[in-house]
């Protein structure tokens, strides 16, 4: 029997979960995006609230302008990140969100003071330089889709800043619960506006992509509390293969050669620029710089 650590085992349980979670976002294509937003955000302000009462922390917070800002930020990548889940193939939406780390790191420059190195600078060059494959390939890609990905991704690195920026005033649980607690409102009216009634199936497929992400997010917390970040964030892009592999089977979703090569440029290009980055910055209550918004 293969013997695997328990933070790695975390680690590709979350990636599995993350993977499912996004096939079932593609596969809610009919509802309107704020709507699928909207209960994922519901599942897991219950989840939290519960976790929040059974060890009695107060769910008020600290910093409650971090905590709103992080919420806004979370909310608009989550919003963009389904949305481009809906609108283009599986593999290219789910690598740009793997450039949120990249924006964490340049991020960090302004709201972390932080330095940053060449080599990450030349990370930053390699993906932008893959991005420009992905879509240059890649005809079911419009500028509009790629340039939300992008946004999306960037509004994770802001998200990923401002909970490093609470990890002295608030607790893990508590910067978590205020993600669905300002998701909530804010996609609301959206979702009154743009409402579909789901069908049985559907509503079905809206509760797995809740209870995925709380079970992803968990395991994933999980294995950056047993592990090192630098021994298991590689593990991460294990998400990209289930991504175009689900794409073909469930989608029929095919890579064109030079689109193919965009996503393994993007994916060096990230690695390169977070490799080596101390366990110490990772986001605390994320369970490290995941780039699957929360």
């Amino acid at each position: 029997m293969i013997n695997i650590r328990p933070g790695v085992r975390n680690i590709l349980v979350a990636t599995f979960f993350f993977a499912l979670m996004q096939i079932a976002v593609k596969l809610l294509g009919r509802l309107p995006t704020a709507e699928i937003v909207f209960f994922r955000a519901l599942i897991a302000l219950v989840i939290c609230w519960v976790m929040l009462r059974r060890r009695g922390i107060s769910p008020a917070g600290n910093h409650k302008l971090y905590l709103i800002l992080r919420g806004v930020c979370g909310a608009t990548a989550l919003f963009l990140f389904f949305y481009t889940l809906q609108r283009m193939p599986l593999a290219t939406a789910v690598t740009l969100q793997y450039l949120s780390p990249i924006f964490t790191i340049l991020f960090a420059i302004f709201i972390m003071r932080e330095s940053t190195s060449a080599r990450q600078w030349l990370a930053f060059i390699i993906a932008v330089v893959g991005v420009a494959l992905v879509k240059g390939f890649d005809p079911r890609v419009s500028l509009l889709d790629l340039g939300l990905g992008v946004a999306a991704a960037v509004f994770s690195g802001l998200a990923y800043n401002f909970v490093r920026k609470l990890k002295d005033h608030d607790d893990p649980l508590v910067v978590v619960f205020y993600f669905p607690l300002v998701t909530v409102p804010l996609v609301l009216p959206f979702m009154i506006v743009t409402w579909v009634w789901p069908e049985p199936w559907e509503w079905m497929v809206l509760a797995l992509v809740g209870v995925c992400t709380q079970v992803a997010q968990i395991a994933m917390t999980h294995a950056y509390q047993l592990e090192k970040a630098s021994d298991i964030t590689i593990y991460n892009y294990l998400g990209v293969l289930y991504a175009i592999v689900f794409g073909l089977i469930f989608f029929g979703e095919w890579l064109e050669p030079l689109s193919a090569l965009g996503i393994l440029v993007v994916i060096a290009g990230v690695y390169l620029g977070t490799k080596g980055v101390k366990s110490g910055r990772r986001a605390a209550g994320t369970g490290g710089e995941a780039p699957i918004p929360d």
